[in-house]
């Protein structure tokens, strides 16, 4: 393996964490996010990988900057000013599918206008199939798995004193494309600093299901402890569940609470640790007092509520469950390997609503094998738990099947696909990607749509209006509107 020493010996290197401005249609909701789609009334969820990343980087001395375009809304005129006078040694830029195409031109263009620039590029499109990033661009390193703190700092020092690369890196020796072998994520993520929030624009990100500000996030986990849905992109990037101690999360969650004066945090592993981890975590929040001064939320499975647990999660100051639904059909949740049964749904909601918890279930539509029948009643069931009260929000996408998803390869097997596989651009939920046996492309998204219809209807507003009891509640109602009728513009015909 070649090794080329850019900065000297131990010398700092200039490093962009960035997420350049694309044009497309609208804003592009990247970072953090398990599945892309543009959206016209844009929110932003931190990025708390990457933000470890640039953190790690500069505890190591380098000198980094958070450069997320995309969330600052900047012009991509603006961001190209910026980047081509601030010439950083290297640059890192997490990519996707439907848009990393664009990446490729925008590496290409680097590497034009900035030759000395190190171009890495990482997330779960290039993991699943690095050597095609590597073949299509003039990229220096590609990362695979989603470690990219640990491997970034790699790069960095590669690049910086001449150490060894870990395994799960791409890179070029001359002419010739080579890797490190498989991405290992065998790192203690307890051995990495806090988030630098300042570093990282906390501020800049945040969902309309918060209701109180100061609001930030957590991730306590990498990324999912059943991580086996065929349809999660993230499951290519974290086949290997890990967290952070309890008491590492519960000292951070002290820090923004002291520090900032967060009354509210949305905690984003992939599904919260349950178990012995979450009775620690939970009674940790009741002994420090955290309970009484801020709000906490998760991601979380049907399978893991009881009573019992549920109103301990109460206690210790959790408000809201975003549960996977995905279909109300039985040989769907099977297909998916949710691990959930239907009978199992409605009880969980019932539990977390009797002690005291908002529920949140999201919805895909548009699988090659259901039936507008099977889609149909999938709503029917998700308007019943609202109408019932045992579910206060609801969330529709359409299903996309990304590259090293088992779904992704059953529809090229199967010929599932309405499009080349290769026409990445085309996930991007604008359009359904999939063929459905009795529905057009404009009526899958039109059942989309009507998910987002029904909050419109005069009987859930006077529900919501029954609710408020403070301003932080008009608040959250205006954000719900606002993302409603955003969502209802992100999937119209005519972009």
């Amino acid at each position: 393996m070649q090794i080329t020493v850019r900065c000297g010996v131990n010398q700092p290197m200039r490093i962009f964490v960035s997420y350049p401005p694309l044009e497309g249609k609208g804003t592009p909701m990247l970072g953090q996010n398990r599945q892309f789609q543009w959206f016209h009334n844009p929110s932003f969820i931190y990025p708390m990988v990457p933000a470890s990343a640039a953190t790690l980087l500069r505890v190591k001395g380098h000198d980094v900057t958070w450069d997320d375009g995309i969330a600052r809304q900047w012009s991509s005129e603006r961001w190209w000013e910026n980047l081509l006078a601030e010439k950083p040694d290297l640059i890192a830029m997490e990519t996707k599918t439907p848009v990393v195409k664009l990446h490729w031109a925008i590496t290409d263009r680097i590497k034009k206008e900035l030759p000395g620039t190190v171009v890495v590029i990482m997330g779960d499109h290039v993991t699943a199939l690095p050597g095609e990033t590597m073949e299509n661009c003039r990229c220096d390193f590609v990362i695979t798995g989603g470690d990219y703190d640990f491997l970034l700092a790699s790069v960095a020092d590669h690049l910086s004193n001449g150490a060894a690369l870990e395994p799960g890196i791409w890179y070029r020796n001359g002419d010739s494309i080579e890797n490190t072998g498989t991405f290992q994520l065998d790192h203690d993520l307890n051995d990495l600093p806090m988030v630098d929030r300042e570093l990282t624009g906390w501020r800049l990100y945040g969902e309309p299901l918060y209701k109180r500000e100061p609001f930030t996030y957590t991730m306590a986990g990498r990324d999912c402890p059943w991580a086996r849905c065929t349809f999660c992109s993230w499951t290519t990037l974290y086949p290997k569940f890990r967290t952070y101690k309890p008491e590492r999360l519960l000292d951070e969650i002290g820090m923004l609470i002291d520090r900032y004066g967060v009354l509210e945090i949305f905690d984003d592993t992939g599904s919260f640790p349950s178990g012995g981890w979450l009775d620690r975590f939970c009674k940790g929040m009741i002994q420090r007092g955290y309970n009484r001064k801020i709000r906490f939320s998760i991601n979380f499975r049907f399978d893991y509520l009881n009573p019992q647990r549920a109103a301990l999660m109460r206690e210790a100051g959790f408000r809201l469950m975003k549960l996977g639904l995905e279909s109300s059909s039985q040989e769907t949740l099977d297909r998916l390997r949710k691990g959930t049964a239907v009978g199992d749904i409605e009880n969980a909601c019932r539990i977390a609503k009797e002690a005291g918890l908002e529920v949140h279930l999201t919805i895909m539509v548009g699988y090659p094998w259901e039936s507008r029948a099977d889609a149909e009643k999938t709503f029917a069931r998700a308007k019943h738990f609202m109408k019932e009260g045992l579910a206060d929000m609801l969330q529709s996408t359409i299903a996309v099947p990304y590259p090293g998803t088992p779904l992704y390869r059953e529809a090229v097997e199967n010929g599932w696909l309405r499009f080349d596989p290769k026409d990445y651009e085309k996930f991007d939920m604008t359009v359904p990607v999939f063929k459905t046996p009795d529905m057009t492309p404009e009526e899958v998204i039109a059942l989309c749509n009507s998910i987002y219809r029904s909050f419109l209807q005069p009987s859930y507003i006077l529900r919501y209006i029954r609710n408020i009891r403070s301003l932080s509640d008009i608040k959250f109602i205006a954000k719900g509107a606002r993302a409603v009728i955003g969502h209802l513009l992100d999937f119209t015909k005519n972009r």
